[in-house]
């Protein structure tokens, strides 16, 4: 069944307030292939203007979302240097019901990261 949708927001919890300008790449995985399927970047409230997958484009398996949170760190003056401790941060996840919606959060900050199913 699809119909279902992917969506994600980015929180900065050190700042308290949404992470406007993070870079999001979106891979489908199916056994060592490993494609970029979807590239966006968030708005001024932390969100994608639109979601990643949405209809018959989602489908069922396995998908990576790689925030390139160290860029941002970098340009809100929470980072410095080539090295960070955290930089691209990969969150891997499944879909078993393409007809339903996955919201995949992600909370940062400049030596921690979380994420969840939200709603």
């Amino acid at each position: 069944m699809a119909g279902g949708r992917l969506t994600t927001h980015v929180l900065d919890t050190a700042r308290g307030k949404p992470a406007a300008g993070v870079k999001i790449m979106l891979y489908r995985i199916s056994g060592q292939s490993h494609r970029k399927i979807a590239e966006t970047v968030t708005n001024a409230d932390g969100r994608t203007d639109a979601p990643m997958l949405a209809g018959e484009a989602l489908k069922e398996g396995q998908y990576e979302l790689v925030f390139c949170a160290g860029d941002y760190l970098r340009a809100t003056g929470q980072g410095a240097g080539e090295v960070l401790f955290l930089d691209e941060i990969p969150i891997r996840f499944g879909v078993p019901d393409a007809g339903q919606h996955y919201h995949v959060p992600l909370l940062i900050s400049p030596f921690a990261y979380s994420t969840y199913r939200g709603s």
